[in-house]
């Protein structure tokens, strides 16, 4: 019988860190329980339109994005259901809700995607290439980026895109457990295509707004449990009430009646904006290209623009249309003529 006194093999297997004995480290928090999750999902699929209109006018073709599934794993996990090449493009988010974000996909995925930016077919995963899908994620990630910030209350901003192209080996990913989503692209009826984009398991929770705090539990003593920051009710009977179930004290909420406000201090204080800078630009005109048609460009290029000579310009004012013109020549400095005021109905439809 053991008086409870460890032998010398035990003791060096406890300073081995290890020798077969199991201690209980008691159970761990997931990093993202269900809810959280299915709610993340929620909140990615409304902006599978958004993604799918951005990436369409990038490629020139009809291009469909499935909802994406969510799932949460580790890079033990996830390298090994990945192709021996692949392309991954870092944009790390930095401010709002700090920590890692990328895509991920294989390099024929990247072909596919960037083959129709650069107005070529089986292009070859070069700088230009590389190149042309960082500015598609850029454009992708947008709606992503904005409705996370919206649903936390605050604005996300990210690092610049930067593609990786290599194996597995070159892979980055967030230490632990991360947020895995799995895009399924078709462009131009072509097969599917797989794009997996990985957020930081803290971030995700960071922007579920995790400020919201959970009830707490009844005090000692038996007495009603209160949300943080609620109000307490007044007076004991209606705290037993609302403890044993007894119906609350509910009053109607009375309102001041409202009466017209005056306009004389709106048109004063219109004077504190008149020493305010805005932005006044003239368009002449706009036109789109392939990426390879502006490589192309050198001297003596000349690019067509959507307007007809003679037609007016377009006069914006912090790039909102407010105005159109003529163009005339003031000694020798361009100018414009404003020849007519864009009602206010068009300012309103022209905003996003």
């Amino acid at each position: 019988m053991s008086d409870g006194s460890l032998s010398q093999d035990e003791i060096d297997a406890l300073l081995q860190g290890s020798g077969g004995m199991d201690f209980d480290a008691g159970p761990t928090t997931p990093a993202l329980t269900d809810q959280q999750r299915r709610e993340f999902e929620q909140l990615i699929h409304q902006t599978v339109g958004s993604q799918q209109s951005n990436l369409s006018l990038l490629v020139n073709n009809e291009v469909s994005i499935q909802a994406p599934g969510v799932d949460l794993m580790d890079a033990e996990g996830f390298s090994p259901s990945l192709p021996a090449e692949i392309v991954q493009i870092r944009m790390n988010l930095t401010e709002g809700a700090p920590g890692h974000h990328s895509y991920v996909l294989g390099s024929q995925a990247a072909i596919e995607i960037a083959g129709p930016m650069m107005g070529q077919e089986g292009v070859e995963l070069d700088d230009a290439a590389v190149n042309a899908l960082q500015e598609a994620f850029s454009q992708i990630a947008g709606p992503v980026v904005t409705a996370l910030g919206d649903n936390a209350g605050t604005t996300l901003m990210n690092d610049p895109p930067e593609g990786v192209y290599g194996d597995s080996s070159s892979l980055e990913l967030p230490d632990g457990q991360f947020v895995r989503l799995t895009y399924e692209v078709t462009i131009d009826d072509r097969d599917s295509i797989e794009v997996y984009e990985i957020f930081d398991a803290a971030v995700v929770q960071a922007v579920l707004g995790t400020t919201q705090q959970p009830r707490t539990g009844a005090p000692a003593g038996g007495g009603p449990a209160q949300r943080p920051g609620a109000a307490q009710p007044e007076g004991m009977g209606a705290m037993m009430g609302m403890q044993m179930g007894g119906t609350p004290n509910v009053q109607s909420v009375q309102f001041p009646n409202l009466s017209p406000a005056g306009t004389t201090g709106e048109q004063g204080n219109i004077g504190l904006l008149m020493d305010v800078y805005m932005e006044m630009t003239v368009e002449l005109g706009r036109t789109r290209k392939l990426i390879k048609e502006i490589l192309g460009m050198g001297e003596g290029t000349i690019i067509e623009l959507d307007k007809l000579a003679g037609e007016p310009v377009d006069i914006l004012v912090n790039h909102k249309l407010i105005a159109k013109g003529e163009v005339v020549v003031i000694d020798e400095n361009f100018g414009v003529r404003v020849t007519e005021i864009v009602s206010p109905m068009e300012r309103m439809s022209g905003m996003p």
